[in-house]
């Protein structure tokens, strides 16, 4: 199978050339040329790793299969708390997909225990000898999950550059207690879009790719416009619908919706693959917070992130300008790669673009989206535990509250699978604000965290225990304009 760019500024690429470049270098996102469609029910009976080596192995025709065959064993060697890594447990009319046994306790697991495998594999089948270094910008839980997917991974390096006072005392923690012999942290100051931009515009630095070419070094990303980051996200919305009919919450060949509480679009761009591959997907309802530019777009048909930004307690949702809608937004105009360059070019311009009433209309017949306020959100969370005894984390909240409302405006019953994003201890200070409304909470995460242990009776994940108490790594400094100097300093000195 070969990839394009979603702005026609490249020729196609092989997947291992597609995952080794990360994202197009002249700017865009890598797609499939042509989304493959399949009968689920024949993935009936399969474990989780057979799911994945299947779905995964239609889109990496040219990877060795033996790569793909090692990749899925971490699904199942013990690198998740859980034998089943993405259990579907019922709560209410919702399906809650528990994306977070994996070692960071978030969803990006699912995913980054996967890319070195593929990213390695890339490498090596294309004849270069060559060390990999990868950029990641993250708003929470991709850095963690990334720097532990790559920790002393043969061949590669990789940094990590995260937004000054935009992620969590805990994931923050995590990240800088990762450890490792090619590990590198770095906070900006700024937000995560302003983060995420310089990150982006480093790829296309000339300079700097001729610079550790000179030392047998080439770029590539963990983010989210990797499509091998992208790719492993497709199975679990399979796996969810497979376990809905197993545990007859649904009929076989009825139609599911989806919730996906979101920010760089990735995620539910996942769910939207596997619909467009066959999946029996209804609505797929987009969720957001406070920072709420992607549910304006489907109301209006304008993307615009001149708009105030906000830090809320769901921070890994902390986002105005979303990689991965230019992979949607491709895909609904009918592919069509000279508007999608417009559009985008736009955005970087004028910091915001407006589609056609086509492209808009087709867009609200694929996806619904709302947005929760931080009040209504912390409520969530109190009502679910009062009622169910589940605890949300501060996303997955905002996607509950997103549904509820959905479904009090539609009247829509179809069952619902809900994307777990992260295990409520990665925020244990807002979950318990949220559980305990009312009454006076103490903000010291490592407290939060055997308080909600205390009260929820909960199992605290392995990978969050003594946090406090691990030796840390010291975290670069700068600013967005500073990322390129950082690096060249780092990894290219006296150049």
């Amino acid at each position: 199978m070969l990839y394009q760019s979603t702005r026609g500024n490249i020729e196609a690429q092989t997947s291992a050339q597609a995952i080794a470049l990360g994202m197009v270098p002249q700017g865009g996102l890598f797609v499939p040329q042509k989304i493959p469609v399949v009968t689920w029910q024949e993935f009936s009976g399969l474990s989780y790793a057979e799911l994945a080596l299947k779905i995964m192995g239609v889109f990496l025709d040219d990877l060795p299969g033996t790569t793909l065959q090692e990749a899925v064993k971490v699904y199942s060697d013990g690198h998740f708390d859980n034998q089943n890594p993405a259990p579907l447990v019922n709560v209410g009319n919702c399906g809650m997909l528990e994306l977070w046994h994996g070692p960071t306790a978030a969803f990006k697991d699912m995913a980054l225990q996967v890319l070195p495998y593929l990213l390695a594999s890339s490498i090596k089948s294309m004849g270069i000898d060559v060390e990999v270094l990868i950029l990641t910008a993250t708003s929470g839980d991709t850095g963690k999950a990334a720097l532990e997917g790559f920790k002393d991974a043969p061949g590669t390096k990789i940094v990590v550059f995260y937004p000054v006072r935009g992620v969590s005392a805990v994931q923050e923690r995590q990240m800088l207690t990762t450890g490792g012999s090619n590990t590198y942290v770095a906070a900006v100051s700024g937000n995560f879009d302003e983060c995420q931009t310089a990150v982006k515009k480093i790829f296309s630095s000339q300079e700097l790719k001729r610079k550790l070419a000179e030392r047998q070094m080439v770029f590539s990303s963990a983010n989210s416009i990797n499509w091998g980051r992208l790719l492993p996200q497709i199975v679990y919305y399979f796996w969810a619908y497979l376990q809905a009919v197993d545990q007859k919450r649904v009929k076989a060949g009825s139609k599911i919706n989806v919730v996906v509480p979101t920010g760089n679009f990735g995620n539910i761009l996942s769910a939207y693959y596997a619909q467009q591959m066959g999946l029996p997907i209804k609505k797929l309802i987009c969720a957001s917070n406070k920072n709420n530019v992607l549910s304006d777009f489907f109301l209006e048909g304008t993307y615009n992130s001149n708009r105030p930004f906000y830090l809320t307690s769901s921070p890994s949702m902390d986002i105005l300008i979303s990689s991965n809608f230019e992979r949607f937004l491709f895909e609904i105009s009918g592919r069509d790669a000279a508007r999608t360059a417009e559009w985008f070019k736009t955005l970087a311009a004028e910091g915001k673009f407006q589609v056609d009433q086509r492209t808009l209309e087709l867009s609200q017949q694929n996806m619904h989206a709302g947005w929760a306020s931080e009040e209504s959100a912390a409520n969530i969370v109190h009502q679910i535990y009062k009622e169910y005894g589940y605890v949300l984390d501060p996303h997955t909240a905002v996607g509950m509250k997103v549904y509820q409302d959905y479904r009090q405006k539609s009247g829509d019953d179809t069952y619902t699978v809900l994307a777990s994003t992260a295990s409520p201890y990665k925020f244990a200070a807002s979950v318990l604000q949220g559980l305990q409304q009312g009454s006076s909470v103490n903000n010291d995460p490592w407290e939060a965290l055997q308080k909600l242990k205390c009260l929820t009776g909960w199992r605290i994940p392995e990978g969050l225990k003594n946090l406090q108490d691990k030796a840390v790594q010291s975290a670069h400094k700068c600013d967005p304009n500073g990322i390129k100097d950082y690096l060249l300093e780092r990894f290219c000195p006296n150049s």
